[in-house]
């Protein structure tokens, strides 16, 4: 499957005969030195930069995925602006946790998956299936998680047949689970949760789901080292997505800022946040 200089230009065998519409099982019978599961395991525990937090939440009519820009190693920053969330297709996307490395590469074998099977089938996977597929893909990456470079990821989508935003979550071993109305991985995701937890509300419109979503980050940087908040001095602010009906949309830098910069406005007021009602 190597270049080679002295060819007519026309591409290998392999990629011309008939097969699966995975693109990880083309390459699992043609190169599968080139997976990620396949290559030799370190010796030890590697140290390697960790991105956190991951937050998701629904609103009728889509879902918000958003995520803070911090990446450590041990208990240095390694990356102040890392970007930890990618759109998967049109209508999906993956908000990683874990070692950053692998995650990306991860993501971006995910994309090609997606992109793969729909230039076969000539139709696109459900978000059931997308789910399934990201879920083998970290299963596969199951030995390199117990050498402690473990990626825990974070899928939301638009479901075109159920007409709703949805949110899948991981464990390391590629278990999935549907996770109702908010969800959040990552070493500040007790703390974003929580947050989550008391200020969801079901009819939430989506202002007021990308809101929560950076209140829920900022209380995870409150408490959590590992999470940073927005950087008003750097410009730099959570990255924070939509997906709809009309599909995937990432907030523009200005729309990020002044989302961040009214959360931190209102902190200095109120610096615990807002308070849930009581019954």
């Amino acid at each position: 499957m190597e270049a080679n200089p002295r060819s007519t230009g026309r591409l290998p065998a392999a990629f011309l005969t008939p097969g699966s519409s995975s693109f990880m099982d083309f390459l699992a019978d043609h190169s599968p030195q080139m997976l990620p599961g396949n290559r030799k395991l370190p010796d030890g525990i590697v140290e390697a930069p960790h991105g956190t937090t991951i937050v998701a939440a629904t609103f009728p009519g889509g879902v918000v995925l958003a995520g803070d820009r911090r990446a450590t190693m041990g208990n240095m920053i390694a990356q102040r602006d890392i970007e930890k969330v990618f759109p998967a297709d049109e209508y999906s996307a993956v908000g990683i946790a874990g070692t950053a490395g692998l995650a990306v590469e991860m993501v971006k074998l995910f994309q090609l998956e997606l992109e793969h099977f729909e230039k076969v089938e000539g139709a696109t996977l459900s978000l059931e299936g997308k789910a399934n597929r990201l879920s083998t893909m970290i299963r596969s990456n199951l030995g390199m998680a117990m050498q402690g470079l473990a990626v825990v990821p974070l899928f939301a989508g638009w479901d075109e047949g159920r007409e709703k935003g949805r949110i899948f979550s991981y464990d390391v071993t590629g278990g999935r689970s549907e996770e109702h109305g908010y969800a959040a991985t990552g070493s500040g995701s007790i703390f974003a949760r929580g947050s989550m937890k008391k200020l969801y509300r079901e009819d939430l419109t989506e202002q007021q789901a990308t809101t929560l979503v950076v209140q829920a980050l900022y209380d995870a940087a409150d408490d959590d080292s590992a999470t940073g908040g927005p950087d008003l001095a750097r410009r730099i602010f959570p990255i924070v997505t939509v997906i709809t009906d009309e599909g995937f949309r990432r907030l523009t830098e200005a729309e990020s800022s002044e989302l961040a910069r009214s959360v931190t406005e209102r902190r200095l007021e109120q610096p615990d946040g807002p308070r849930a009602a009581l019954l």
